[in-house]
């Protein structure tokens, strides 16, 4: 069986729709690659680095997955004498393709959050901070040709996600009318002439977060010069976003105390030279956690609201720490390697790309530590918790 990279990239999509991603996440989805491209080898890492880049080539992938994008932060250059531009010339010349899923992936369903809250062990995990559920509806008019080019457009913008299924569009037939003025330069008819044209009624919801991304699109993707359009804003379903969510909140199977917890998440967390740190009473009672992959610090105050007994992130600073756990009824804070807090979704990607692939695409998950930090030396007179 051959499988197109293209195919793969709508299943990740399906289970990561780029429409939950946060509005300034400019670098997700396929980087470099050719979407006709067959893919017959897949690497997963969390990081788009050397020494992913290095483990892709090694293994003959065709395809490198990543939690993390390559094209983040906007760059003036992809010279090959460039940190950016290196691996993204080494790719090319390797012929892998590069795909990245990144906040989207976080609130998904399914994702980095749901992963982590299955790593540490917590039940009836539910978001932390549930996806906005507002969307906006989108309706357009277009030519009978042309509605599946453009339904395929708006979706791969951000429109058509509901739940579960992406490209959902509801399309009726009609007939368009309009005249072309002076100057204009119509796509179909001519100037000075009334045009009848069998056209098709397309409605799709986005979030408002996908509005400009969305327009964009349809105005590149329409044959008309002017297309017509409207978005209308539709009041809140808060059930259309139950699942997702940035971060997750649960129980935990058995209580612990934050100096036995901060032990049990080096155990089941990959090891990494910081390890897990702590701020707060050690023999605090633990029952309800609440964690976030990554840097997750602005999230402090929901884990606050939540009624969390301790909260599970990374990249946190000193200040931020030390302020927040001044107050006794505040969540304790237990710190691990920003890495270790998304590596554990990369099996459940894996799963993805196997199911979407039959089978028959040779999946890897890299084990490789791209962890930035490589060396940890207690201080001498620090006591062990």
């Amino acid at each position: 069986m051959t499988v197109r990279l293209t195919e793969i990239i709508a299943a990740l999509d399906t289970a990561y729709p780029p429409s939950l991603a946060e509005p300034w996440d400019t670098g997700i989805g396929l980087t470099c690659g050719d979407p006709d491209q067959t893919v017959r080898r897949v690497l997963l890492a969390v990081d788009v680095d050397p020494v992913t880049v290095g483990e892709a080539v090694e293994i003959g992938a065709d395809l490198l997955l990543t939690h993390h994008p390559l094209l983040f932060r906007p760059v003036q250059s992809v010279a090959a004498d460039t940190a950016k531009g290196g691996l993204l010339h080494q790719l090319i010349r390797a012929g892998i393709a590069h795909f990245a899923a990144h906040t989207n992936a976080d609130r998904a369903p399914g994702g980095v959050n749901d992963a982590l809250a299955d790593a540490v062990g917590l039940r009836d995990a539910r978001p932390l901070v549930p996806a906005p559920p507002m969307l906006d509806k989108l309706v357009v008019f277009v030519p009978v040709a042309d509605v599946e080019r453009l339904v395929a457009a708006l979706a791969a913008a951000g429109a058509g996600t509901i739940g579960d299924y992406a490209e959902a569009a509801f399309v009726s037939a009609g007939e368009g009318r309009f005249r072309p003025l002076p100057g204009a330069r119509p796509a179909i008819g001519e100037v000075g002439r009334v045009e009848h044209v069998p056209e098709a009624r397309v409605e799709m919801v986005l979030p408002p977060s996908r509005r400009a991304a969305v327009v964009t699109a349809l105005r590149s993707a329409h044959p008309y010069e002017e297309p017509a359009f409207d978005i209308i804003a539709t009041v809140p379903v808060p059930e259309a976003a139950a699942a997702a969510g940035l971060g997750r909140v649960g129980e935990l199977a058995e209580p612990m105390r934050l100096r036995e917890l901060a032990r049990h998440v080096a155990e089941v967390l990959p090891a990494t030279a910081v390890g897990v740190r702590a701020a707060g009473d050690p023999d605090r009672r633990v029952s309800v956690l609440a964690v976030c992959g990554g840097a997750g610090g602005s999230e402090l105050g929901a884990a606050t609201a939540v009624g969390a007994d301790a909260y599970l992130t990374a990249d946190l600073s000193h200040h931020t720490v030390a302020e927040h756990v001044a107050d006794p009824n505040r969540p304790a804070v237990l710190e691990v390697a920003h890495w270790a807090s998304e590596w554990p979704w990369l099996p459940r990607a894996a799963e993805v790309i196997t199911a979407a692939a039959s089978g028959s695409v040779a999946v890897t998950v890299s084990t490789r530590r791209t962890d930035p930090w490589t060396v940890h030396q207690p201080s001498r007179s620090a006591g062990n918790a």
